[in-house]
């Protein structure tokens, strides 16, 4: 009995970490594409800009005024200031100020990949954890039932980062992880592998 137990815990704890892996292979690469559709937009943002200013200099000059005008300044002091950071970096303050684009904001896919991928093998941990620990008999439920309350202090950690509400987070990550897990449940159980 107890090697079966073991090849049992050996078998789920393999097809845990193979979860894992592919989970975040999978969340990292379509963090990747995502976040690199991001950043081709902006580069031809930024070179249909470029373009603009080389053909069209004294047009994107009056643009950067009304858009500093539009912020509130004098049109004299708009003007000022649109000349000034003209000369010292036209496309920068394009692409801040019209565009919205910054050096912070900028699009990272290969940064966004790696933290995606970090943050589902972290979330993915305590439940294999578990899947190692626990009797096969009580694994699903206990699984279950701790994965939601890891994503109900999620949610309430997201909330409190985000200055929103801690228990709408909560509330909104662990329904959303309930609805995901039943329909994986739901999957598993039309396909055989559940019983």
């Amino acid at each position: 009995m107890a090697a079966f137990r073991d090849a049992a815990t050996s078998t789920n704890a393999l097809a845990a970490v193979a979860g894992l892996v592919a989970g975040a292979l999978s969340m990292a690469a379509g963090e990747y594409v995502s976040v690199s559709s991001q950043s081709d937009t902006e580069q031809a943002d930024l070179k249909r800009e470029r373009g603009e200013l080389a053909s069209a200099p004294e047009s994107e000059l009056a643009e950067l005024t009304g858009i500093y005008m539009g912020r509130g300044l004098t049109p004299e002091l708009a003007a000022q200031v649109a000349a000034q950071l003209t000369a010292k970096d036209a496309l920068g303050a394009h692409a801040r100020d019209e565009l919205g684009l910054s050096a912070i904001t900028r699009a990272r896919p290969i940064q966004a990949a790696l933290a995606s991928a970090a943050a589902f093998a972290i979330g993915a941990t305590p439940p294999l954890l578990l899947v190692i620990a626990l009797p096969l008999t009580a694994l699903s439920w206990v699984v279950m039932g701790v994965s939601l309350a890891l994503l109900v202090g999620l949610g309430a950690l997201a909330g409190h980062l985000g200055g929103a509400s801690k228990m709408r987070g909560a509330i909104r990550v662990a329904f959303w992880g309930a609805v995901a897990m039943a329909a994986t449940s739901l999957v598993g159980k039309l396909f055989g592998a559940v019983g």
